[in-house]
């Protein structure tokens, strides 16, 4: 028998905010596969799992370089499923871990990809996680859609161009990995008039959290940050009083 390969979304970060069916999941984890660069040890998706992991249980380490160079990734993704593989075909259970979501803006899309790409009858269960931004509403009080709105989830690494075009229809925009290209995304927002009256938050369910109304293109936020932003019809008394 081979082994199943579980997709477990820890959330942001905090343990208690795992699921009942990613603790579930874990439970029958023989092997945590934890992605990291070559020059991070730490796995946050992993610290918020541990309390909930087998005594038993092994940690395999997948390295994905910091790069863009496609034959690079594309090597170092085929490597990754080849050691998952590895591992299933041993006959036990196998778990990549993720922050938020396996789904949403996750390294377990290409690993996905890759394993099914070698294994086409390789048994993967994805389990939901609580997204970072729903975090981040939930830490606000912010009410991230209401009746007839719409909800645009945005990638912050894109232009300056794009990125007002993106939030120009956007009754909520949820701005995702926003540090990168954080004085572009700020200006553009500045350029609707909707940078004094968004939400930053950085960190959030983490020791370090963050929460601040208000982007300014001249500050530089942490890495893990992400941006909530609503019209100004939208937005009524969204911001909670446990803003700082």
């Amino acid at each position: 028998m081979k082994g199943i390969l579980y997709a477990i979304g820890v959330g942001p970060g905090a343990a208690d905010l795992l699921t009942l069916r990613a603790v579930d999941a874990l439970k029958k984890t023989h092997v945590v596969l934890t992605a990291a660069s070559p020059k991070n040890d730490y796995s946050l998706a992993l610290n918020a799992a541990r309390p909930h992991l087998r005594p038993d249980c092994e940690l395999l380490r997948l390295e994905f370089p910091m790069t863009r160079e496609k034959d690079v990734l594309e090597n170092a993704w085929r490597l990754a499923a080849e050691k998952t593989l590895a591992v299933l075909e041993s006959g036990r259970n196998a778990a990549f871990l993720t922050l938020g979501d396996p789904l949403v803006y996750s390294t377990f899309a290409y690993l996905h990809r890759h394993l099914k790409r070698i294994a086409p009858d390789a048994e993967i269960e994805t389990v939901p996680g609580i997204t970072s931004f729903q975090a981040a509403c939930a830490r606000a009080g912010l009410s991230l859609c209401e009746g007839e709105e719409n909800v645009r989830i945005v990638s912050g690494i894109n232009d300056e161009a794009v990125l007002e075009r993106e939030l120009a229809d956007a009754d909520t925009a949820v701005i995702l990995k926003a540090y990168r290209n954080f004085p572009a995304i700020a200006r553009a927002l500045a350029k609707l008039g909707r940078a004094e009256s968004s939400l930053c938050v950085s960190h959030v369910e983490q020791e370090k959290e963050e929460i601040r109304q208000g982007v300014d293109a001249g500050r530089k936020p942490p890495y893990m940050t992400l941006i909530i932003s609503k019209k100004e019809r939208s937005r009524g008394h969204a911001l909670a009083s446990r803003l700082p």
